[in-house]
């Protein structure tokens, strides 16, 4: 059974809405990723990006693992509804 505040909490740290499709949850990650890389952080700010780097990626790791076990619809009402 999923968690709903530790999940509501990753979504919070990487920036994302109620609702996000796959494409902007990665997107978003790699954004945070990239800005907080500890290689590319200033010596003085190091510590910071390290804590978040590693929060950024405990966030996208349960992101994707509530994603990765989610029930997707095949209903044709459903498929409808996401006007893909």
């Amino acid at each position: 059974m999923a968690d709903f505040k530790k999940i509501d909490e990753a979504r919070k740290i990487l920036g994302l809405s109620e609702e996000a499709t796959l494409e902007e949850i990665k997107e978003a990650f790699r954004n945070l990723a990239l800005k907080y890389h500890p290689d590319k952080c200033s010596e003085e700010n190091k510590k910071i990006c390290e804590e978040m780097f590693k929060k950024i990626n405990n966030a996208k790791d349960i992101i994707l693992n509530y994603c990765a076990n989610y029930k997707f619809s095949f209903r044709e009402e459903d498929v409808k509804k996401q006007n893909i």
